[in-house]
């Protein structure tokens, strides 16, 4: 690879480091939708695992995650035991579990948009390969987050929740159809138009 396309790699991820950083710290990084409320702190992940590779998507997908963490640790909510290990509310107390939550779909988000993006695009043209990928990237932060609130936190969270563990499950498949569908479709439109903008401009691999 030559000196000026690892130097043009570097100034993109720098800025997309910097997106997320803004994302995180005003509220564009959540769009309200009726009842809830749609994060599109992944959207940036999503852009530079598929622009650069796997590498690079990871290393946004950690910026995402340590962002949870501030968020969770300095913006708390009710919920907020779940991603930082430095928040408690009454005797519920946020430990390295917390960290793993913060961290770990992040990361994956990274992992599987750019592998998936990778794979399609020996099958299908463009823009398919885009949508899945952004759309399947955003499922993974749902689905992962809220499996490991229900595996290391479930009965915090629902006491704090107001609803019965034992309803978890339904919990977790109403939010992935509610959040995770909406914010999966959000990532999908987005990610269609800026990444063939930015292609078309010599942003990428």
């Amino acid at each position: 690879m030559s000196q000026s396309k690892k130097v043009r790699r570097l100034v993109l991820l720098s800025m997309f480091i910097g997106i997320e950083i803004v994302l995180m710290i005003t509220p564009l990084g959540f769009v309200p939708i009726g009842p809830i409320n749609a994060t599109t702190l992944h959207i940036p992940v999503i852009i530079i695992s598929i622009l650069l590779g796997t590498k690079e998507g990871v290393i946004l997908g950690i910026v995402f995650g340590l962002s949870s963490i501030f968020t969770a640790t300095f913006r708390p909510t009710a919920f907020s035991f779940c991603f930082s290990p430095f928040y408690s509310i009454g005797e519920v107390h946020g430990n390295f579990s917390s960290i793993l939550i913060a961290m770990v779909p992040r990361i994956c988000i990274g992992l599987g948009s750019g592998y998936l993006y990778k794979l399609l695009r020996k099958k299908l043209s463009e823009s398919p390969a885009i949508l899945i990928s952004a759309a399947a990237g955003s499922l993974i932060n749902t689905i992962l987050v809220m499996s490991g609130i229900w595996l290391f936190f479930g009965r915090e969270y629902a006491a704090t929740a107001g609803f019965a563990y034992e309803t978890f499950m339904n919990v977790i498949k109403a939010t992935i159809f509610t959040n995770g569908i909406i914010e999966a479709i959000l990532a999908a439109i987005i990610l269609a138009a800026v990444i063939k903008a930015l292609k078309a401009k010599g942003a990428h691999i």
